[in-house]
């Protein structure tokens, strides 16, 4: 597990649809967010209120970067409309390296039924309507991976980090920008 003052090392990560992606990005801070897999329902839960707030995350000078352990062409159809960059990592090289960890726990903590619950029956009725697909019977990488939030300042050092504890424990989109706000030299170079 990385904790703030942790540096990431400098690369480039390729996304979906082809866009090299600097980390650290000299220009903004990156939320570098670790997933599950293609279709999950409480990853996409989570991921439509980043969509629906994209605006003011980019307006923070943050750059949002969200990893699955999925092969890029199951994620595709799931993530088409996504606004910001998706990264698969289906060897989960990243997820190793990050210290972010599977458990049987990311489903079995009481904090996360409801979430659960609430995320299959979104999912559900979206599948029933023609707007999402099902997930892969059996995804690449299990179905018990944890969450995790990483804040990643210009210079590559982590200025916060979050391991989740359950499947739906990870930050906000208010708990991000409050975090954000306290490192204005995102904002202060600019947000793209």
């Amino acid at each position: 597990m990385l904790e703030p003052g942790s540096v990431v090392p400098v690369r480039r990560l390729t996304a979906l649809w082809g866009q090299v992606l600097p980390v650290p990005d000299p220009q903004r801070l990156i939320h570098l967010q670790f997933r599950r897999f293609a279709g999950c329902p409480v990853c996409h839960l989570h991921l439509r209120s980043v969509v629906r707030r994209h605006a003011e995350i980019e307006a923070a000078g943050i750059r949002e970067i969200v990893l699955f352990h999925s092969p890029a062409e199951e994620l595709r159809p799931h993530t088409a409309d996504f606004p910001f960059a998706v990264v698969a990592d289906p060897e989960q090289r990243l997820y190793r390296e990050f210290g972010v960890e599977s458990s049987p726990r990311s489903l079995l903590d009481p904090r996360a039924w409801g979430p659960v619950l609430w995320a299959i029956a979104r999912s559900a009725v979206a599948v029933a309507r023609g707007r999402e697909r099902l997930p892969a019977p059996r995804p690449r990488g299990g179905r018990f991976g944890l969450p995790a939030d990483l804040l990643i300042g210009p210079d590559g050092r982590v200025v916060a980090a979050k391991y989740g504890e359950h499947v739906y424990d990870q930050w906000s989109v208010d708990e991000l920008l409050e975090l954000a706000a306290r490192y204005p030299v995102g904002a202060a170079n600019g947000a793209a």
